[in-house]
């Protein structure tokens, strides 16, 4: 079975399979009239309509999907979400709409440690009923692979839970899930006052059950100073590279704290957030070999009211690969769509529509060790590609607000909502 595209007002991809930086990361192939040919979930061949159609061999049964003057692009890589969970925090959202701030309610018992209460009086089918309903929002706006932390657990038990949660929907669902453990997310209620203890059953305890489970690829820790310090995430890191892990950290999101050095100096794959990251941070990353990607999450600063976005434009004046991501989660940043960030990558960051598109494709996938598989559209790559109602790529963050995907194909196939 043959899947087509034909008709694109315009193809529109990164081009090759490394990251891009500097002045790379605005350098666009876009092809005319264009259309994409896949085979057995990969791309056979990309060009114009003429040019492709040539090749489609005879007879074969083909899946034809008209662009009809829309814009194709690859499938969105979001590098950076918490997709499975119980409950909502609306609540909190009317809070902070009222003038509470994120780390006030966190120290009242709200943020992560009420999604963790709730989280754990849920079974596992409830997480994954939910995640399913999730999966389609990020598949209807055009996302077909996101990164997947747990965090929502903070015990052995409900971390695995979490993580075998995230095992299931990649097999019953047209997302791919990159699984990545988040057990230093937050100390537990019960660990407080008893941070060694928790620290000790994380890298005592969790790490080696979810390595010999094989339920992730990735290692993530909330580096902050109220949260997990440089030191604390050290120990936790090295542990969990010692167990076949690779690294991602939340870093200077809410202070500077020299995280994005630390993110360096471990090797680490990502350092995500970097709000309050200064040049000594910026340099260090512009430094790395190999590249530790900035995953910036302009979408938590939008829905926690905040103004501190990060600074986009002096990461990629310094050669740092920029990635983008949803943040997605239900505290600070309840939203799927790699469209919105997009818009607050442009309006708020400074970034151009062509740096946003590297930065929420081929970067991002890069980020997870996927550059070359996805996130870009070229022959050999999976065929994951997105018509949008748009006559230009750079409407698609123009027209903000507005779910512009109209045809979503993944693995080849065309994705259905009722799949």
């Amino acid at each position: 079975m043959l899947t087509l595209i034909t008709h694109a007002a315009q193809i529109v991809t990164p081009p090759g399979r490394a990251p891009r930086v500097g002045a790379e990361m605005g350098e666009i192939v876009i092809i005319e009239d264009g259309a994409l040919l896949a085979r057995g979930g990969a791309i056979v061949a990309v060009g114009s309509t003429d040019d492709v159609l040539r090749v489609v061999p005879a007879g074969e049964e083909v899946e034809e999907v008209e662009a009809r003057g829309g814009v194709v692009l690859p499938g969105f890589v979001d590098a950076h979400t918490h997709p499975v969970f119980a409950g909502t925090r609306e609540d909190e959202y009317e809070r902070r709409a009222r003038g509470a701030t994120y780390e006030e309610i966190a120290a009242a018992g709200g943020g992560i440690r009420a999604t963790v209460r709730r989280t754990r009086a849920a079974g596992e089918d409830e997480i994954v009923a939910a995640g399913e309903r999730y999966a389609r929002w990020f598949l209807a706006h055009g996302t077909t692979t996101i990164e997947a932390k747990s965090g929502y657990g903070l015990s052995v038990a409900d971390e695995l839970k979490l993580l075998r949660a995230i095992r299931r929907l990649g097999e019953r669902t047209a997302l791919d899930y990159v699984p990545t453990l988040l057990g230093a997310h937050e100390v537990p209620d019960e660990y407080r006052g008893r941070r060694e203890a928790y620290l000790a059953l994380v890298i005592d305890e969790m790490l080696p059950r979810v390595a010999a489970e094989k339920l992730a690829e990735y290692c993530d820790v909330f580096c902050e100073p109220s949260v997990f310090t440089l030191d604390e995430t050290r120990r936790v890191c090295h542990a969990a590279k010692a167990l076949g892990f690779g690294l991602r950290l939340h870093a200077d999101q809410l202070a500077r704290s020299g995280a994005a050095e630390l993110a360096v100096e471990l090797g680490a794959a990502s350092a995500d957030h970097l709000e309050q990251i200064d040049e000594r941070g910026i340099r260090a990353l512009g430094g790395a070999s190999p590249n530790c990607v900035a995953v910036l999450l302009p979408a938590s600063v939008f829905n926690l009211g905040r103004r501190d976005y990060p600074p986009a434009r002096r990461l990629i004046e310094a050669g740092v690969p920029v990635a983008l991501g949803t943040d997605f989660n239900p505290g600070s940043s309840p939203t799927p769509s790699m469209q919105l960030v997009l818009s607050l990558a442009c309006t708020q960051l400074g970034m151009t529509p062509a740096e946003a598109i590297t930065a929420a494709t081929l970067n991002a996938a890069c980020s997870l060790g996927r550059g070359g598989r996805v996130g870009a559209l070229v022959p050999g790559a999976q065929a994951d590609a997105v018509v949008y109602d748009c006559a230009t790529y750079s409407q698609i963050p123009y027209f903000a607000g507005v779910n512009h995907a109209r045809a979503v194909v993944k693995r080849g196939v065309v994705w259905r909502p009722d799949a």
